[in-house]
């Protein structure tokens, strides 16, 4: 009986995860991402379009950082753009642990919607809602770098300008294809930080992510909110509909990516209705 009884009281002891790593398991993050979606869907208006403009901000100041980063450097074409990734990871660093509402994480609200925890209405209110937002708030940023004078130093503007002009001249099917390669990995990013415990580990789940899709000249639209109208007033040619074209493939390329590449395919394996998180 003293047998049963101590056996009974290990199990109950036990951790959860028995290969000792501090982190929450596939099955766990699926889980937490669904139900942070749910409360995402949910949020007030107010509360949603604020969290929003903060978001577009966020990645404005990743963005301008990524510009500073890699102006002058003679470290070569590869690692130049990975050290500017990792200057552009400062943005979801601060969206993911200050906290806000970014459209390009917030496909991942599919998983909710999947399981029937969120409309369809809901979900799409979200994402206008946070992606105009974002736009704001990242527009607004680029005028108050543009106009502080801060590229003026060091042949920054320089930089903006190339930058701008780079993404102005992808054709569609290019920009729509980086759109939908870039947020897989953003989404993957926001994916990691589920896992991780503390705040320095989702840091480091961002930081590789991150740096690998700038690295690698993916798309972003909520960065090109900022990165294309910051370049046009430095002196990139190009007009509004130039600007419209590519945030058009861009952000259906990013849709594409983070719903269809990321959520869909974790909900496939460890949504609700698939009946997997409780094996």
């Amino acid at each position: 009986m003293a047998q049963r009884k101590r056996s009974k009281f290990t199990r109950q002891q036990a951790p959860s995860n028995v290969t000792g790593v501090d982190a929450y398991a596939p099955a766990e993050i699926a889980a937490r991402v669904e139900s942070a979606g749910t409360a995402k869907a949910n949020l007030h208006l107010d509360k949603l379009f604020t969290l929003g403009l903060l978001a577009g901000a966020f990645i404005a100041f990743g963005a301008a950082f990524y510009t500073l980063t890699i102006t002058g450097s003679t470290l070569g074409f590869g690692p130049t753009k990975v050290l500017g990734g990792a200057a552009f990871s400062l943005g979801l660093i601060l969206v993911v642990v200050a906290g806000a509402e970014l459209f390009t994480g917030n496909t991942l609200i599919v998983m909710a919607w999947a399981d029937g925890e969120v409309s369809s209405v809901a979900l799409l209110r979200n994402w206008a809602v946070a992606f105009v937002a974002n736009g704001v708030g990242a527009v607004l940023i680029a005028g108050l770098v543009f106009y502080s004078g801060v590229l003026d130093a060091g042949g920054v503007k320089t930089t903006a300008v190339k930058i701008a002009q780079g993404k102005l001249s992808l054709g569609f099917a290019e920009a729509f294809l980086r759109g939908i390669l870039c947020n897989a990995l953003v989404c993957l990013a926001v994916w990691l930080t589920f896992a991780a415990r503390r705040v320095a580990g989702k840091a480091i789940m961002i930081l590789f992510p991150i740096t690998g899709f700038v690295a690698l000249g993916f798309e972003h639209s909520i960065a090109n909110f900022y990165l294309i109208p910051v370049g046009m007033m430095a002196g990139a040619e190009g007009t509004l509909a130039d600007f419209a074209g590519n945030m058009i493939p861009v952000t259906l390329g990013n849709i594409v990516g983070g719903a269809g590449g990321v959520a869909s395919v974790y909900w496939v394996i460890y949504g609700k209705r698939n009946n997997t998180l409780s094996q």
